[in-house]
């Protein structure tokens, strides 16, 4: 029988990935996740997917005061469950995390406080800003720039803080900056001291401003800062120009949305992220098993029958292995049987299952493959079995028939549209027409299809002008052009980190 308890979890300032080890294990067995509005939505999904999810904090869209989230998080735990309290930053660090520990203390609840990374620390480093360094002073000051969740500036002695030297970090509102800038300014900080202002931090649409104090006072004043942000000042801002990296990279405020299924588009996202890109996930197409499971459950099942298997994406090898493993056959029934597969993913998804491929064409399209296998031999009279999708083009299997071969085809799973205008799907018509995107992504050509389905052919031609379009391959590029998409990157190697090597270029050479 599991032990309620209330694990309170610092998040980190933004990135999902910030998040502790200790942390993310915690999350993941939580039965109820109640998280501060400002977590990033990917690192909820890292949770069950059967846990309830309860949005919190000042913008969430029914925000609860603090006695309400208090009395919510331990009325969960009385029910048994184990709660996962999801803070931005560290819960202790400017935060409600203790008023929430000592409640739960008197109502004799169990807990458990896992430190995160403040935002005072975290963002700063992703700016490139060492908040210590040998000749920047011996101090580093933390200032709260709200007074209790209000608007107004803090109460804060600036006179002696300034004579502390070193380094001062304040968390900032929008609307207290102007404010805590002239304040400072007016007790007796130089105007000349070196000062960076970061908003977003950690984020991929992170912006960093740097300056003197007298300059950043200015821009306050004169046009505002719309997003709250961290506000550094010290020698040690100087050093950002060389220390710099998160913002350095080849992708960074480069907006790619990302047509891929949700469940295989992570190693694309993540990619994309690593090197800077801020990713919209917009996944026109969903993959499903098989409406009838009766054909594929018989091809498993006597597997052993055929000469070759082709393998035409990862997908196919995750249903069919799925089904052989419901069924009475297993792995040994591959004895004798040769494997082909289209591109290295599939054969990496084959190697999962213990079997080693014996062909991977050069060319990861369907004309590549019929040469490649007409490479080992006279295919006469040989036998081939094709798991994939219900949409898949017939080239491959009538140039093998075309060849002698006995061809058996079999749907292994489904692609079906994905329709728009879903509770939390982003609206990419509009991103389109505020010119808010900046490549495209088309992963297959059924991704091409149904974007064209959900948008309309018109619109998607004018809308998609000014946009770089990313095909996987030339496959998918025709597609785009019989609709009217001009296709401006086509990797070289029709793979995802191919495609991802063909944008980065691409924008290199810009």
């Amino acid at each position: 029988m599991k032990t309620p308890i209330v694990y309170l979890i610092g998040a980190g300032p933004g990135d999902p990935w910030l998040i502790t080890v200790r942390g993310l294990r915690c999350l993941r067995k939580a039965d109820v996740v109640i998280y501060d509005h400002l977590v990033h939505p990917r690192l909820l999904r890292q949770a069950r997917p059967d846990a309830e999810r309860i949005d919190v904090g000042p913008a969430a869209p029914e925000s609860l005061e603090q006695e309400a989230i208090c009395y919510l998080i331990a009325e969960k735990a009385r029910e048994g469950k184990v709660v996962a309290r999801l803070k931005w930053g560290d819960p202790y660090v400017f935060d409600r995390g203790g008023e929430e520990a000592l409640f739960l203390h008197e109502q004799g609840v169990h807990f458990e406080v896992i430190p995160g990374i403040p935002g005072a620390v975290g963002i700063p480093a992703y700016a490139g800003i060492p908040l210590t360094y040998p000749g920047g002073g011996n101090t580093v000051t933390f200032v709260r720039g709200h007074e209790a969740g209000h608007s107004k500036a803090p109460r804060v002695d600036w006179a002696s803080l300034q004579k502390l030297g070193g380094t001062m970090v304040c968390y900032c509102g929008s609307k207290q900056l102007p404010g805590i800038l002239d304040s400072m300014l007016s007790h007796d900080w130089p105007p000349t001291d070196a000062a960076a202002l970061v908003s977003n931090g950690t984020l991929p649409e992170q912006e960093t401003v740097q300056g003197t104090l007298g300059e950043l006072a200015n821009m306050a004043r004169e046009t505002g800062f719309k997003d709250p942000a961290m506000l550094i000042v010290g020698r040690v801002t100087a050093l950002r120009e060389h220390l710099r990296w998160f913002d350095a990279r080849p992708l960074f405020g480069k907006r790619i949305v990302v047509t891929r299924p949700r469940e295989q588009a992570a190693d694309l996202v993540e990619s994309l992220e690593q090197l800077g890109a801020t990713v919209i996930e917009a996944p026109t197409i969903r993959i499903v098993p098989p409406e009838d499971f009766a054909p594929l459950d018989e091809a498993c099942a006597n597997v052993g029958q055929y000469d070759w298997v082709v393998f035409t994406s990862a997908n196919g090898v995750d249903y069919f292995f799925e089904r052989m493993q419901a069924g009475p056959t297993d792995v040994r029934a591959f004895a004798g049987v040769k494997l082909c597969a289209i591109g290295p993913g599939t054969a990496e998804r084959l190697a999962q299952h213990g079997l080693k491929v014996d062909l991977v064409p050069p060319e990861f399209r369907a004309e590549a493959v019929v040469a490649a296998l007409r490479a080992t031999g006279d295919l006469a009279g040989k036998s081939f079995l094709l798991p994939r999708a219900d949409i898949a083009r017939e080239l491959l299997a009538d140039e093998l028939r075309q060849s002698g071969g006995m061809v058996t085809e079999v749907t292994a799973y489904r692609t079906v549209p994905v329709e728009i205008g879903r509770d939390g799907e982003p609206d990419i018509y509009r991103m389109l027409l505020d010119r808010k995107v900046d490549v495209l992504t088309f992963t297959s050509a059924s991704t091409v299809r149904n974007f064209v389905r959900l948008y309309g052919v018109e619109p998607v031609a004018d809308l998609l002008q000014p946009v770089v379009i990313a095909s996987i391959g030339p496959v998918t590029a025709e597609a785009a052009q019989q609709s009217g998409i001009h296709t401006t990157i086509v990797p070289a190697e029709y793979t995802i980190p191919g495609l991802v090597r063909a944008i980065v270029e691409h924008f290199e050479r810009a």
